[in-house]
């Protein structure tokens, strides 16, 4: 895969570049990405996220499974008393307020069985690096055990919780994301911004 060389490579590090086997583009966001990754076209196209990159051009990548797109990951923060899952509720809805998290995310207040309850963090199983890091540095703690990763939302869904509440967070993201017409025609473009 040959890359075009970068004028501020830094200013890539958390986006994809796409390989579409002719050329490549850099500088996708995760959305554009999953959108890409829906169509017929471009549904066998390799995906690699930039994880660093360096004033001399280089990047480190990561390749990304396409399935990745079509998941969502969470965290499961548990509690045998519910004042102690709202807690944890509340602080990722606050914390959310103050520092917006790096993508759309649900939280919620569940009820699982008569003496277990959880706050629920749950997201596009992309972002786990990104979300992961939100939390460090927000030096986010909880008092009962975590699970985390796409089978813990799988197990989540199967315990089928009771949600007592929910709350909605956005992302504040420096990315314009493009969609349909749009998008089709930046792949053609070997640096997307």
């Amino acid at each position: 895969m040959k890359l075009p060389k970068l004028q501020k490579p830094d200013k890539y590090t958390g986006l994809y570049i796409v390989d579409f086997g002719e050329h490549s583009g850099v500088g996708f966001t995760a959305e554009e990405v999953a959108e890409l990754l829906e169509s017929e076209k471009f549904r066998g196209c390799k995906v690699y996220k930039i994880h660093n990159a360096y004033p001399d051009g280089r990047l480190e990548l990561k390749g990304v499974s396409p399935q990745t797109f079509q998941l969502e990951s969470g965290m499961f923060f548990f509690s045998g008393q519910s004042d102690n899952a709202k807690g944890d509720f509340e602080r990722l809805v606050n914390l959310a307020v103050a520092k917006s998290p790096p993508c759309r995310a649900k939280v919620h207040l569940a009820k699982l069985a008569d003496d277990k309850y959880a706050a629920a963090l749950i997201y596009p199983a992309e972002y786990d690096d990104q979300i992961s890091d939100w939390l460090i540095r927000a030096d986010f703690k909880t008092q009962g055990p975590v699970e985390a990763g796409i089978s813990a939302v799988t197990s989540y869904y199967d315990l089928q919780p009771v949600i007592l509440e929910r709350h909605q967070l956005f992302a504040e993201t420096e990315w314009q994301n493009r969609t349909g017409d749009e998008l089709l025609a930046a792949t053609k473009i070997a640096v997307q911004r």
